[in-house]
């Protein structure tokens, strides 16, 4: 069996799909929190050094710059107010003095000439000594006056191409933008001075292709183990499956007998094998019927037969009269319709199985149907000096009349051939439960326990003392007609006090 057929690979494959189409969503959302927090972090350097910068450009006063909440270059890209600048800024380096700025003005602030507005270039020079210490962090800056399009002042370590950025006019917003592998921020002073401050973003792509490996091998043990787990789950949950699919095998193969060993019979699996344990059974008990059934037709068959062979090969082996002619025919006769009534039942138990019997339910007085019976069956019953009673109550019952006559006679011909002389048989009819109920009992011989069960199977005969010239069909037949007609026979019994048949029978409304 080909692989892509078992229930077992066809689920395993789809968990798995499932599963990493999971583990890749998380892998990418893990993925890209982690580098939006290393890019925030050095959002947030970029920034405090963007202020420091210019704290060292321009002294605290009227000049300093604002830094405002203008649009963002991009969605994303603005920045809020700028922390404390960085002492490493903020302060010179070990060993080195500060170039003194020009004197403060009358207004208090530091820096700008009256005759030439723009970068004090003592504090430019200052800051680019300070801003030297984080170059070895990869850290540059580019500073540009007004409108010049060329920058008047970047660190050594300055990539080519950093162009001027954007901003608007009287925009002293914060900003950050990304070129290519750089990160950047910058803003504008109220003059229209540009400062920029950018690194490399490749540290935090290295961490981020590490992060990506080991997020990789963890999804990749986290597949494995699911996998694994969901195998042996698929497996324990589809070994009833494979139970029942060998054990149909082996019924299949003729052992009628086999059953499903169904270990948890609370789960859906257990109540199937449950189902197909009921299923077995029953078709077990079927063909032992069958087997059974056709075993004693071909008995009760094969007794008429060895009648006629025995009286034909008596008749022809010598010459007789024909008085002897007549009564060889005769008895021929008497067998030949004994044949015929057991074929005659036989197929009617057949059609009755096949449910090819048709019945002509048309509404009919139970009482009437009763009555008919009896008046048919008085003759025989005259024979034996049985006395018939009868209390019969009127009601209407949907059914086949002549099915249902059927069913009556054959009751009370049992009645009348399993009781004693003298006997009496009282017949029943009465209403209960929207529901007609019809009682024959007679004062005979009974039925044994042990028989009681098994009297209305095909070609049974109870004890001894019920034997006599009958195939065992007629109580098999009329359990067939009631139950095809919605109702129910039963039978209760006691030896050598008598027997009693119930027949319930739906009544039409």
């Amino acid at each position: 069996m080909k692989f892509t057929k078992s229930i077992h690979w066809r689920l395993l494959l789809w968990i798995a799909f499932l599963l990493g189409l999971v583990l890749l969503a998380l892998d990418f959302t893990a993925y890209e929190i982690h580098f939006a927090n290393s890019v925030s972090q050095l959002d947030g350097e970029l920034q405090r050094r963007v202020a420091a910068l210019s704290a060292t450009l321009y002294a605290p006063g009227p000049g300093q710059p604002r830094f405002g909440n203008g649009p963002p270059n991009r969605p994303g890209d603005a920045i809020g107010p700028p922390p404390e600048p960085m002492d490493n800024l903020a302060n010179p380096p070990p060993g080195q003095d500060e170039q003194p700025g020009p004197p403060p003005d009358q207004n208090g602030g530091f820096g700008r000439p009256p005759d030439r507005p723009g970068l004090d270039a003592a504090r430019i020079s200052a800051a680019a000594r300070r801003f030297a210490l984080d170059a070895a962090g990869g850290f540059y800056f580019s500073l540009w006056s007004r409108e010049a399009a060329t920058p008047y002042q970047k660190s050594t370590n300055c990539p080519a191409g950093v162009a001027r950025p954007p901003v608007g006019e009287k925009d002293t917003g914060t900003y950050a933008r990304t070129r290519g592998a750089f990160r950047e921020m910058f803003h504008a002073t109220e003059l229209g001075d540009s400062v920029l401050v950018g690194r490399t973003l490749a540290p935090e792509l290295s961490s981020a292709r590490r992060f990506a490996g080991w997020l990789a091998l963890g999804s990749l043990v986290v597949l494995a183990g699911g996998l694994g787990g969901a195998w042996f789950i698929i497996v324990r949950a589809l070994r009833p499956v494979e139970k029942i699919s060998v054990a149909a095998q082996r019924i299949a193969a003729g052992n009628l007998s086999e059953r499903i060993n169904a270990e948890e019979t609370d789960s859906e699996l257990g109540q199937l094998a449950g189902v197909l344990n009921s299923t077995f059974a029953r078709l077990e008990a079927a063909f032992a019927q069958q087997k059974q059934f056709t075993a004693d037709a071909a008995h009760e068959l094969r007794t008429p037969l060895a009648v006629l062979i025995s009286e034909a090969q008596t008749t022809l082996a010598r010459e007789r009269s024909p008085a002897d002619y007549r009564d060889s025919v005769a008895a021929c006769l008497d067998t030949a319709q004994e044949m015929r009534r057991l074929t005659d039942a036989l197929l009617e138990l057949a059609r009755l199985d096949a449910g090819q019997e048709i019945l002509r339910r048309e509404k009919n007085d139970l009482s009437v149907i009763v009555a008919d019976c009896v008046q048919l069956i008085r003759p025989l019953a005259a024979t034996r000096q049985l006395q018939i009673l009868c209390d019969l109550a009127p009601m209407e019952i949907s059914c086949d009349a002549i099915s249902m006559s059927e069913v009556i006679t054959n009751l009370l011909t049992n009645a009348i051939h399993y009781n004693k002389d003298d006997g009496k048989i009282q017949i029943v009819t009465r209403f209960e439960n929207n529901t007609a109920i019809l009682t024959v009992t007679d004062t005979g011989c009974g039925i044994a326990a042990t028989d009681l069960p098994r009297v209305f199977e095909r070609f049974y005969r109870a004890s001894q003392s019920r034997t006599g010239n009958h195939a065992g069909l007629g109580l098999a037949i009329a359990k067939s007609i009631v139950e095809a007609h919605g109702g129910t026979v039963e039978v209760a019994s006691t030896e050598n006090v008598g027997t009693t048949f119930t027949v319930t029978l739906p009544c039409t409304d």
